[in-house]
């Protein structure tokens, strides 16, 4: 029996497509694999216990040949950085991800937080998405290319990083200031962004080029200490609750800078008019248009409204020991994200005035450990991650200023270029608490698996030899 020259190439065609979808299944069943391993080692922290996810890592990188070192502040919160080297034309990419998670309330979760259970297609538990989602996608990267031997021109470095959850001595702010020269980079991509979902379409790609700083006010208010019966001016409580009143009801000034600029321009052009209209008039010189946009984005969209200002949130109140003793002292503590171009001590300052009364003490709960900073949106890498974006996910890509806080801090003040990326998130999942910091978090499988694709093409396109 003849066989054609068409026939033969279909032939080849078919069993061709049919081997690369059996390699693409095998690569995707290992990284659930790893995911789920990594996500059933317990790294809550306080305390933390990095040095566990490390082994797993370490092991796994020296049986596929990749270099890597392990650094360590604290021998239990080690950090490990692996390295694929290139020839050299180019400086490296760096990769971020963080080992540990939040803490958990075990008896609020449906499924086991450290079981990765798989249902429905969506894998359940702690670091689901923040961060084992950036941190696995990261180690499969590195999988990748080291077994397809590509010629780049740029070393491909992953740093998977103790302490993101509040001690970044132990991780990022101590490999920067110690081990620099390991992790050094042009470019670095992160958590810190990400595609966002609605309705299950994907509606726009934020990428973080910027964040809030996080620090934190004590207000401490004092007053003569008395028996709970007479009522007294100078009670200590009723100075804290007015102060932390007044700072709940004050507007600090509106702020906008390179990012939110573009932010809030690109996304007029992508919802009803009425709301466009908001996003413009935030962006308007006049202060009578952009404070009645901002009102309207405090009460719709308030996350909308955090990006163009400072915030504060009180969070914590104390004071007293028994109901019939009036305390001496009380204090409050108010959760404050700064804006990057805000002068920190002229704000204080500004604080102080809201408060109004020498009764009432005004100071920062701790020094600055996240510097604020930012990364250039006419470079290389923004442009990679704008072709690639339209390439996996065909939708727009938004330069967004984070209101949170990430690692990435850390690392863009020592000049790193910096870019939050991370998979396709439902809108709708952070309140149905389904999200980060959740009680049910949880990631889509498929989600998990196009953002792996995804950031292999953007470091591919980045650092390949030409």
């Amino acid at each position: 029996m003849r066989i054609t020259c068409t026939a033969l190439a279909l032939l080849l065609m078919t069993t061709l497509a049919a081997a690369q979808q059996s390699t693409n299944a095998a690569f995707e069943a290992e990284t659930i694999q790893h995911f789920q391993a990594l996500l059933r080692i317990d790294t809550s922290s306080p305390p933390g216990n990095e040095t566990r996810a490390v082994e797993y890592l370490k092991q796994l990188f020296d049986k596929e040949g990749i270099p890597n070192q392990v650094f360590a502040k604290d021998k239990s919160r080690a950090n490990i950085v692996a390295r694929i080297k290139g020839n050299g034309k180019k400086r490296p990419i760096l990769i971020l991800g963080h080992t540990d998670v939040v803490t958990i309330d075990p008896t609020k979760w449906t499924h086991p937080p450290f079981g990765a259970v798989r249902d429905g297609g969506y894998v359940y538990g702690r670091g689901t998405v923040d961060d084992k989602d950036n941190l696995v996608a990261g180690v499969m990267l590195m999988l990748r290319l080291k077994r397809e031997n590509t010629p780049l021109d740029r070393d491909v470095i992953l740093l998977a990083e103790s302490g993101e959850e509040g001690a970044p001595d132990v991780g990022a702010q101590f490999m920067a200031d110690n081990h620099l020269d390991a992790i050094s980079a042009e470019y670095c991509f992160a958590e810190g962004g990400g595609v966002v979902r609605t309705g299950g379409q994907v509606l726009q790609s934020n990428i973080g080029t910027t964040e809030k700083e996080p620090r934190f006010v004590d207000i401490i208010a004092r007053g003569p200490a008395g028996h709970g019966s007479v009522p007294s001016r100078g009670n200590a409580v009723t100075r804290l609750t007015a102060a932390v009143g007044k700072i709940a009801e004050w507007t600090p000034p509106l702020r906008i800078n390179e990012t939110t600029g573009a932010y809030f321009k690109k996304l007029a052009t992508m919802v009803p008019a009425d709301v466009a209209k908001i996003y413009r008039d935030i962006l308007n010189p006049d202060p009578k248009v952009s404070t009645a946009a901002s009102d309207w984005l405090l009460e719709n969209q308030p996350g909308h409204w955090s990006m163009v200002h400072t915030s504060l949130v009180p969070t914590i109140v104390t004071g007293g020991f028994r109901y019939n003793v009036i305390p001496s002292e009380a204090k409050a503590t108010i959760d404050v994200r700064l804006h990057p171009d805000e002068d920190q001590s002229a704000f204080l300052d500004l604080v102080r005035k809201v408060v109004n009364d020498p009764n009432v003490e005004v100071k920062w709960g701790r020094e600055r450990y996240r510097p604020a900073g930012g990364a250039r949106i006419d470079t290389e890498a923004y442009r990679v991650l704008e072709a690639q974006t339209t390439k996996h996910y065909n939708t727009v890509v938004l330069p967004t200023m984070g209101t949170g806080a990430t690692d990435m801090s850390n690392l863009r003040a020592k000049g790193i270029e910096c870019y939050g990326i991370g998979p396709a998130l439902d809108a709708e999942d952070g309140g149905k608490g389904f999200g980060a910091h959740s009680d049910q978090e949880r990631i889509l499988e498929s989600e998990l698996h196009r953002f792996v694709r995804f950031q292999y093409d953007v470091v591919l396109e980045l650092a390949r030899a030409r």
